[in-house]
């Protein structure tokens, strides 16, 4: 939903606005129509939420509310609709936290980066962790992972401080 939100370019979208010449977040979707004493052009704090969906869901950083300040972090991406490729850091207490994924020739590609004195739980989007690799290594045989469960079409792995780069097939949905 987000993904056709911010892409889109009918009437009401963001991509409506940008058609229209706008450079920023009108404060009413018709701000091109409006009284311009009813309307803001300049309304940056709508944008807040894509921002926070574009860290949590697209590139799949997020913090684990049980563990403030990134202490442990939850990574999960999902790709949508013709998206190839989302790179993303972000820098923690306790150092640069990565993601960067990209579907090429049907597989997906996840490099990630956990800092150190941290933890990461890590949804790989995969029906078997059989069909994951990590730095051309069966997954059960990857340093610094450890697969805890299969669920909703994810593997779940627990990984300590350090980098991966994960490779599984991909199918579009």
């Amino acid at each position: 939903m987000s993904y056709s939100f911010a892409t889109n370019t009918a009437y009401p979208s963001w991509g409506y606005m940008i058609e229209q010449g706008a450079t920023t977040i009108w404060e009413l979707w018709n701000g091109n129509t409006a009284n311009p004493a009813m309307n803001s052009g300049n309304h940056v704090m709508l944008i807040g939420d894509l921002v926070i969906w574009f860290y949590e869901n697209l590139a799949g950083i997020a913090p684990d509310p049980a563990q403030p300040g990134f202490k442990h972090i939850l990574m999960r991406p999902q790709p949508v609709g013709d998206l190839k490729w989302v790179k993303a850091t972000h820098v923690s207490p306790y150092g640069l936290i990565a993601s960067e994924w990209q579907i090429e020739k049907g597989e997906l590609e996840w490099k990630i980066t956990v800092p150190a004195n941290t933890t990461a739980t890590v949804w790989l989007p995969a029906a078997a962790a059989a069909a994951v690799s990590e730095n051309d290594k069966p997954l059960s045989r990857a340093a610094g992972v450890k697969v805890l469960r299969t669920e909703a079409g994810a593997v779940v792995c627990e990984v300590v401080a350090g980098s991966y780069e994960f490779e599984l097939p991909w199918k579009p949905k």
